[in-house]
């Protein structure tokens, strides 16, 4: 019997991750009834039904409604299949989205082949009626959505006859889910748009039995979006024309029409790009470029743009004349394309938000051309993530996991270097990538920083593929990379909390800190005055430049596409930096980022207070509280409970806490950039311990809330002014507290 109890303790000691020994970490338990006193629901601060205001439209940088009243988006992805759900799926997802405060949904790429009719422009029977009544429940619990329909459509044999080149379209392998679709090329062939509009204009003037509305008439719906992830610029675009020669030559034709109408034969041509651009056609493309037999194809290739702009800037050079006509072309292009489509869109009656595509150009000339065509459609939207391992599977293999806040204005944030200063901004996709530890962040730094300082109008986190909360981490299925779950504690649990300081407005809109100027005079001359690099690794982009990313955190910060050619400031932040204590405070005097160790953020407002991040123990004081955690990385925000109250004037309190989260028997390497197990069920929460100071104000009461916010029979002893919440004895995130003023 010693025997067995020696190996016992020694397998405690040298198997068992050292974070799970003596039963540190509790168990994520969110599988209870919804009850009638739940404390964290929101269901009544959603618009009920969605569309009783009439719909969405942008003023300038804002999104009102028709009856004027304003808006903002706090919510989520739902993709392919899942947009087709079960009736009784249906239901849960409207509830578990009302409770936790989702207020809008983004359909996303819900027209591929398998949801489709015999032809590519029309879903079947079945996915309509699913549709149709996932959106009426949606729309009766205050939720609105958006779509996002088309990430490269793929044609039928039933299509073919109004093709250019069916066949060679479906034998365009691209080794992954976009081959044999209409990817790339659709931004310049016509035959492709019109399959693209058709389909877009079958699913507005479709009826919903439900809601007795067609789409088109509906103001639940707030948006419909072109394209996903595509333009012209894109990689992609040069593989599909070298895959199919039909479309490669309609587009050199065009190009080498739009050359003559400029510059009528090959001496002038000559003349204006100079030989160095016909050795590198030569040498590069392996092309004796002539105009007048026509076999000039454009670079639609946004690397090259990228790697000749980086050095033509090193060089203090204009971009070569040759490249800045073919991104002018395309930009021309692409804009005839975005054009031509929303002039169907509307001519169904819909008066919703447009939205062009929501991808990058690489960095300069073509990065701006590409944005200034999304500017011209209307709200500008773009997708980012951080962390994560390779490809974003949870397989053995190095990743990502750092933190981005070690660096004021990295990661997600620094999206909003696209922000333009007369346009809403949307950023329809993010995460913060499993299995990267500190995934918690990601949803303050959005909220906080995107949505609050910056002004950003949506957000709509990626993805929803469970209606409810998964029972690990990451989704449960081998065929998707499962590491896309908003549906789990570091995401949908901080949601109570966030959306109530979203839509209470508790965070300032910053004041603008930062214009960058950009003009299409410029542009058409192969010229920036400002340089900037967007480096793209897959599905994570980092944008750097003139402008520190450190201005995010202080104030806004916009592009400004100008009439004329107007000169770009770098903007000065000592009055809000401390570069000696590595401390940045915003201008609205309501955040502050400390990236002295391995950084940590403060939100201080009347109606939301918290920290975010590795305080080291520090104790935190925000006005009238301060708080103070032993915790080595921690999320911790208390919020009014009441709309339209302050902390003080509401006294009545959510205490959301949050560390890092895992999968049972989840194991890293020793330096923690090596997942060596995913592990199993179930999830496992890390206790956050907070201590919590009040001055001039006395504590009433204090409830331990379950895992849903329902109130748990166990008792908190406190003091007059201050309280102790021990997550290894209460084992939950969630607390609710009453005050009173002394």
């Amino acid at each position: 019997m010693l025997i067995f109890l020696l190996l016992y303790l020694i397998f405690v000691q040298l198997i068992l991750p050292q974070s799970e020994k003596k039963g540190k970490w509790f168990e994520f338990n969110p599988y209870v009834s919804v009850q009638t006193n739940n404390v964290i629901s929101m269901k009544s601060w959603l618009d009920i039904p969605a569309g009783k205001h009439g719909f969405v439209k942008l003023k300038k940088d804002k999104l009102f409604f028709e009856d004027g009243t304003p808006i903002k988006f706090w919510g989520t992805n739902i993709s392919s299949n899942n947009v087709f759900p079960k009736k009784k799926d249906a239901e849960t997802w409207s509830k578990t989205f009302a409770m936790f405060g989702v207020n809008s949904v983004r359909f996303h790429k819900f027209t591929a082949p398998g949801m489709l009719d015999s032809i590519s422009t029309n879903l079947k029977n079945k996915k309509y009626d699913r549709l149709d009544y996932f959106s009426s429940k949606l729309k009766e619990k205050g939720i609105y959505y958006g779509w996002s329909p088309i990430y490269g459509h793929k044609p039928k044999q039933a299509d073919s006859s109004s093709l250019l080149a069916y066949n060679e379209i479906v034998q365009a392998d691209l080794n992954n889910h976009l081959s044999y679709s209409t990817i790339g090329l659709v931004n310049f062939a016509e035959d492709l748009q019109n399959l693209h509009i058709k389909l877009v204009l079958n699913l507005l003037n479709h009826k919903n039995e439900y809601t007795g509305l067609k789409y088109a008439d509906d103001p639940a719906l707030i948006f419909v979006e072109l394209q996903n992830e595509d333009d012209i610029y894109f990689a992609t675009t040069e593989v599909m024309i070298e895959r199919c020669p039909t479309y490669k030559k309609l587009l050199t034709n065009k190009f080498c029409k739009w050359l003559k109408t400029k510059y009528s034969n090959q001496n002038n041509l000559k003349k204006a790009w100079g030989k160095n651009a016909f050795i590198w056609g030569k040498e590069i493309k392996n092309i004796s470029w002539n105009l007048d037999s026509s076999n000039i194809t454009p670079i639609v290739n946004h690397g090259i743009y990228d790697y000749e702009y980086k050095k033509a800037v090193g060089n203090k050079k204009p971009l070569p004349r040759f490249l800045t006509d073919m991104a002018t072309f395309l930009f021309e292009e692409q804009n005839r394309y975005y054009k031509k489509f929303v002039k169907a869109i509307r001519s169904t009656g819909y008066k919703g938000l447009i939205i062009s595509s929501n991808w990058q150009a690489g960095s300069g000339v073509s990065h701006y051309y590409n944005l200034y065509s999304d500017y011209s459609v209307g709200m500008i939207d773009r997708h980012n993530y951080f962390g994560g391992g390779t490809g974003h599977t949870l397989k053995n293999g190095k990743f990502n996991n750092a933190s981005m806040l070690e660096n004021p204005g990295s990661g997600l944030l620094s999206t909003g270097f696209q922000q333009v200063i007369d346009r809403p901004f949307s950023i329809s996709e993010w995460l913060s990538i499993i299995p990267n530890e500190w995934t918690a962040e990601a949803s303050p730094i959005v909220a906080a920083y995107g949505m609050g300082l910056q002004g950003w109008d949506a957000s709509f986190s990626f993805d929803s593929q469970s209606p409810y909360f998964t029972s690990t981490i990451q989704l449960p299925n081998k065929h998707w990379p499962s590491v896309y779950n908003v549906m789990s504690p570091t995401n949908l649990s901080l949601y109570p909390a966030i959306s109530r300081m979203i839509y209470r407005n508790d965070i300032q809109e910053g004041k603008v800190i930062s214009k960058r100027y950009v003009s299409l005079q410029q542009l058409a001359k192969g010229e920036i005055d400002f340089s900037e690099d967007v480096n793209q690794e897959s599905d994570i982009k980092k944008i750097n430049g003139a402008i520190p990313n450190n201005a995010l955190a202080v104030g806004k910060v916009v592009v400004v596409f100008s009439e004329g050619i107007k000169k770009t400031k770098e903007p000065n932040l000592s009055e809000f930096t401390d570069t000696e204590n590595k401390i940045i405070k915003s201008n609205t005097n309501e955040l502050e980022w400390n990236y002295s160790g391995r950084g940590y953020f403060t939100i201080n407002t009347e109606g939301t207070k918290g920290i975010v991040g590795f305080t080291n123990g520090k104790r935190i004081k925000l006005d009238y509280l301060s708080l103070q955690t032993k915790n080595p990385f921690t999320v911790v925000l208390l919020t009014s409970l009441e709309k339209g109250k302050s902390i003080t004037e509401s006294k009545h309190i959510l205490i959301t806490t949050m560390a890092r989260v895992k999968n049972n028997g989840m194991k890293y390497d020793s330096d923690k950039t090596e997942l060596m197990s995913v592990g199993s069920a179930p999830i496992l929460l890390e206790p956050v311990d907070v201590e919590i100071y009040l001055t001039g104000y006395k504590i009433m009461n204090a409830k331990v809330l379950d895992h849903i916010g329902n109130p748990m029979d166990k008792k908190i002893t406190f003091k007059r002014n201050s309280i102790i919440l021990n997550g290894k004895s209460y084992k939950t995130m969630y607390y609710e507290l009453f005050i009173e003023k002394l």
